[in-house]
């Protein structure tokens, strides 16, 4: 059944909030040794410690803690000066302990908060905790049955709660791109959602406008695209306002999102925090976060996206949409300002990184990691067609060629015999003799149809290939047309 989005806003507003869940970059799990590389074979990557072999006790990876405060920082959030790791009890067939060492009233980080723009309209979303936790193993469905792979099994996680301070789908996704893209940024983690390093569940409520009261909230899970939350929270939305227009009440629930279908649909009862059996774990003593250790962590952040997005406008010039574009990724923001830093202008670099460059790397589907083309091969094509040595045309045909073989572009051009004609002596026979093949033209263009000069300048780069200078093409013809 579908349901009309647009009735929800009519009479009820839409209450959201995110559990987002981020696999820290570490080299081994937050409990023991075992490797916590993605796409071994299954349970290759496991030890008695995380397989819950009776008598195993878990030691702390201080590494996964450090990224979690990077983490949590980063995000604006306090750190806490004491704190603990917490069993939360359910049973799972891929949770061997039948119990998740998690954080429960202790959290590592709390009180963050990030900004969000939608629709031209800055918004403020808080962060309530930032908490460490381990993650649980992998099921495999197949037809002969249920499998269970355990490499993932012990793999440090932060879990990011918002406030339920979102209000619509299109929220939810800005929020969860700005995350990804802190995160990024901080380099705690690779945020690949294809690969599950970072998976999102969406709390969804409805209520009628102007309530203060929070409505019954459901919980959605397998969300596996940015897309894929936005299109569920709506669906959810409007699914929750026609159950209480019917005069039905919603049930506090999790479902899952069956991206095909494009609906959500009841798995079970929602647990509450009663449920887990929150106690602290007493294999893993408490311990406490020195300033010291916090300030020196702080030391290595790096400048984020929305202060670097405010230096590019003012830095460069750029517009607020372009210096978006170009932070959205540190690698790609990296890229840029190694090509300034070798020259050329801040500007056509970036038309040319926005609109060439990363119109490539789509139509490719790679990244900028995956070519060999570097920052100053790029700020060199830039200042070739700014000095006339080549037009954009063949700048756009040389470019292709840097991306996939990372050659200097002048070595490209010279190699193929692309620089630009500039010589008036070698143009002007070629549009004495274009004039002579196109009279129509001539007569259309001193009848004041000013087209036909279009038309003439491109018989002129036809002839020489593309090759000439369009300025002097232009300057030449006129002349000639007016002799």
């Amino acid at each position: 059944m579908s349901y009309v989005t647009e009735s929800v806003n009519e009479t009820y507003e839409t209450v959201v909030g995110l559990e987002v869940h981020v696999e820290l970059a570490t080299k081994t799990k937050l409990f023991c040794r075992c490797s916590t590389s993605f796409g071994d074979e299954p349970n290759a990557n496991t030890c008695p410690i995380c397989l819950a072999h009776p008598g195993t006790l878990p030691q702390l990876n201080e590494e996964a803690v450090a990224y979690a405060i990077k983490a949590a920082l980063a995000l604006g959030c306090e750190i806490a000066e004491d704190t603990k790791f917490d069993r939360k009890s359910y049973f799972y067939p891929d949770l061997p302990k039948a119990y998740q060492l998690s954080q429960y009233d202790q959290p590592l980080g709390q009180h963050g908060k990030i900004e969000i723009e939608v629709d031209g309209v800055r918004k403020t979303i808080r962060i309530e905790r930032v908490h460490l936790e381990e993650d649980a193993g992998k099921l495999l469905h197949t037809p002969g049955g249920t499998l269970v792979d355990l490499n993932r099994g012990g793999v440090p996680l932060i879990e990011i709660v918002s406030a339920p301070d979102l209000r619509s789908g299109k929220e939810a996704r800005a929020y969860l791109e700005k995350l990804k893209t802190i995160l990024s940024y901080t380099g705690v983690s690779d945020v690949r959602m294809e690969e599950g390093s970072l998976r999102c569940d969406a709390n969804v409520s409805v209520r009628p406008l102007g309530e203060t009261r929070f409505g019954t909230k459901t919980e959605i899970k397998n969300m596996n695209t940015f897309s894929g939350v936005e299109k569920a929270i709506e669906y959810e939305a409007a699914r929750q306002a026609e159950v209480l227009k019917q005069g039905g009440t919603i049930r506090q629930e999790t479902r899952r999102f069956d991206e095909a279908r494009r609906m959500t649909i009841a798995m079970r009862s929602k647990e509450r925090a009663q449920d887990y059996r929150y106690f602290p774990d007493p294999d893993l003593v408490p311990f406490t976060v020195s300033k010291a250790w916090v300030e020196e962590i702080k030391q290595t952040i790096p400048e984020l996206p929305d202060a670097r997005r405010a230096r590019y406008m003012a830095e460069y010039g750029l517009s607020a949409y372009d210096a978006s574009v170009l932070t959205l990724e540190r690698a790609l923001a990296d890229f840029y300002e190694a090509a300034v830093r070798s020259g050329g202008d801040p500007k056509a670099i970036a038309n040319w990184l926005m609109v060439e460059v990363l119109g490539y790397l789509n139509k490719e589907n790679k990244t900028l990691s995956d070519t060999p083309m570097r920052p100053e091969h790029l700020s060199e094509l830039v200042k070739l067609i700014e000095e006339g040595v080549i037009s954009g045309k063949i700048g756009k045909s040389v470019l292709p060629e840097m991306l996939a073989s990372g050659e200097a572009p002048r070595t490209i051009i010279e190699k193929k015999g692309l620089i630009q004609i500039q010589d008036t002596r070698a143009l002007e026979p070629i549009i004495a003799q274009v004039i002579e093949n196109n009279p129509q033209s001539v007569a259309d263009y001193r009848a004041g149809k000013d087209r036909a000069l279009g038309f003439l300048v491109g018989q002129v780069m036809k002839e020489t290939k593309g090759k000439a200078n369009p300025q002097l093409v232009n300057e030449l013809l006129l002349k000639a047309l007016q002799s």
